[in-house]
């Protein structure tokens, strides 16, 4: 017997991200869909980020962050019930980012975690 678990991927679009802790690199990625309000929905993160892109990738989000204005987004839901006060404190981007992430659950946000899979510049 063989169990196979069922994986699906999703396009996210990337609304900001938060630092690992105790160190100045990207840590995660916060994903949103839009909902039919027009609105960017949190609905989970990937932290699945490879530890040799880690540089890169937070000089290129913090340049993204720091051209970011105020934009039409529901915030994230609070601090996650599993994670310190760490959760609250994230760098909002603009819209224009979208990844594939693999997950095995959603209901309304992604249950389980989710795996970065790859950048989609074609979105």
């Amino acid at each position: 017997m063989q169990k196979v678990k069922n994986y699906r991927s999703a396009d996210c679009v990337v609304g900001g991200f938060r630092y690992n802790e105790g160190k100045p690199v990207v840590g995660s990625l916060l994903l949103g869909l839009y909902g039919e309000d027009g609105l960017l929905h949190h609905v989970g993160f990937t932290s699945t980020i490879r530890s040799g892109e880690k540089k890169a990738l937070t000089l290129k989000l913090e340049k993204a962050h720091r051209a970011t204005r105020v934009h039409r987004q529901r915030r994230q839901a609070g601090p996650s019930r599993w994670s310190t006060g760490r959760s609250a404190k994230w760098q909002p981007l603009k819209p224009k980012l979208v990844v594939e992430v693999r997950y095995d659950h959603f209901s309304g946000r992604f249950r389980h975690g989710t795996k970065f899979l790859r950048w989609r510049p074609d979105k």
